[in-house]
């Protein structure tokens, strides 16, 4: 078990604080197999709630210690052990506790132990401490994390045992060979579940006791016996007035302690419910994002591929501006030629296809129009019948000439490759 170095009296608490600070820095900052299995990213906060917890409640210190689990399993935890404040019948008595906290603190609540000393038993049945010593407290059932702290914890815990102590002292058996005393002793300095007084060791005058249940009225129920209450000299009139103020004075800190938890508990509801519309606005929005990421990958394909088509138009458009500037000449040239000499067979079969083609084409043009001509009565029909007699007879003699040079040319054409295959070979 780790602690920071122990306090001594004068001038030390600045200097217990630093030990504190120092000691919670090591810890944290550990890594490989002796770290705590706390998560980086709240370290720094587990940090900063054990410090605010010493400096509000000097009587808990930190330091590590081996935690067992119900399973079986043991890992080494944080934990703030020593004594809480509890005021009760106007007295000031500590509560041993220790407060451990788990591997998902502070996303999860720590769990609290009363820890009560040989001379002390748990009060059975309590509302919020089982026969064990865990603490069941509101407070950590509607833990929140970030807003729950260690602080308010405590401080919640000292008003519940205030309202209702967890702890009382064991009955001591009567020596029959002794002779009762009239006092009995005070409590032992050395306990530690004592109370608080602002005099001195020394001093006779002794603070009221509160009687356990079922137990004698000079027996309290934190630290051992205490002497008899100077109330008990008292009138009963008084006695009786004041007991019936204090009732009084407890039973509004109860019904303000309730009114307290249920605004809490209705601000709780309130916070999960807004959270709750943040989450499912969260998740829309996710969704929305994602679309927009999907829309502008397919923008930005869309860009590259019109983006490669203008280059493409532009090496294009450089290809043509570089022709027609080759060409340029040319093109005056041709002019001054006639379209019949623009294009030229390269030989006799050439120019032979060229002029039969060229006649077929005119007759079949030349046809068409009779056609029309004779549908609207332009020429009488025996002389349209007498020339397309005449055309489709020449016509017949061109395409028969045009389908004998393409054979000639097929001819000439596989000799020609048969020569040149047979020069590979």
């Amino acid at each position: 078990m780790a602690s920071p170095p122990p306090v001594h009296a004068g001038g030390a608490a600045a200097q217990n604080a630093q030990y504190i600070q120092q000691f919670l820095s090591n810890v944290l900052s550990q890594r490989g197999p002796s770290a705590l299995p706390y998560a980086e990213d709240v370290k720094w906060l587990i940090r900063q709630h054990l410090l605010a917890l010493v400096e509000n409640y000097p009587g808990l210190q930190p330091k590590t210690a081996t935690f067992t689990h119900n399973d079986g399993r043991t890992v080494n935890l944080l934990q703030a052990e020593g004594t809480i404040p509890m005021v009760y019948g106007g007295v000031v008595y500590n509560i041993p506790v220790v407060i451990w906290l788990m591997e998902s603190y502070p996303r999860h609540p720590s769990c609290v132990y009363v820890t009560p000393t040989r001379d002390m038993i748990i009060k059975r049945p309590h509302s919020h401490v089982n026969p064990s010593g865990l603490v069941a407290h509101p407070y950590l059932q509607n833990w929140i994390y970030p807003s729950s702290n260690l602080v308010d914890l405590v401080r919640n815990l000292c008003h519940l045992f205030g309202r209702d102590p967890p702890l009382y002292s064991r009955p001591q058996r009567p020596n029959p060979n002794s002779s009762p005393s009239p006092t009995p002793p005070s409590p032992s300095p050395s306990h530690s579940l004592s109370e608080n007084s602002n005099s001195s060791s020394s001093s006779s005058i002794s603070r009221p006791g509160i009687p356990p249940r079922g137990y004698s009225s000079s027996s309290s129920p934190y630290g051992g016996r205490f002497p008899p209450s100077p109330q008990q000299h008292r009138p009963p009139t008084q006695t009786t007035t004041e007991d019936a103020a204090e009732v009084y004075r407890r039973n509004s800190i109860n019904k303000l302690m309730e009114k307290l938890h249920d605004d809490a508990e209705a601000l709780r509801k309130g916070r999960e419910a807004e959270m709750e519309g943040l989450f499912n606005l969260q998740a829309v929005l996710r969704q929305r994002d994602d679309h927009l990421s999907k829309e502008l990958r397919k923008f930005q394909g869309e860009t590259e591929g019109l983006e490669q088509q203008l280059q493409m138009i532009l090496m294009d458009t450089d290809l043509l501006e570089s022709w027609l500037r080759e060409n340029e000449g040319r093109v005056s040239k041709a002019k001054s030629l006639e379209v019949e000499e623009i294009l030229e067979p390269c030989d006799a079969l050439s120019k032979q296809m060229l002029e039969s083609t060229a006649s077929d084409l005119a007759i079949e043009d030349v046809v068409y129009s009779l056609d029309k001509a004779v549908q609207e009565g332009s020429i009488p029909f025996d002389q349209y019948l007498r020339s397309i007699r005449s055309l489709s007879r020449e016509q017949f003699f061109h395409r028969a000439m045009a389908s004998k040079v393409r054979s000639a040319q097929m001819q000439a054409q596989v000799s020609s490759m048969a020569a040149r295959a047979s020069q590979y070979m």
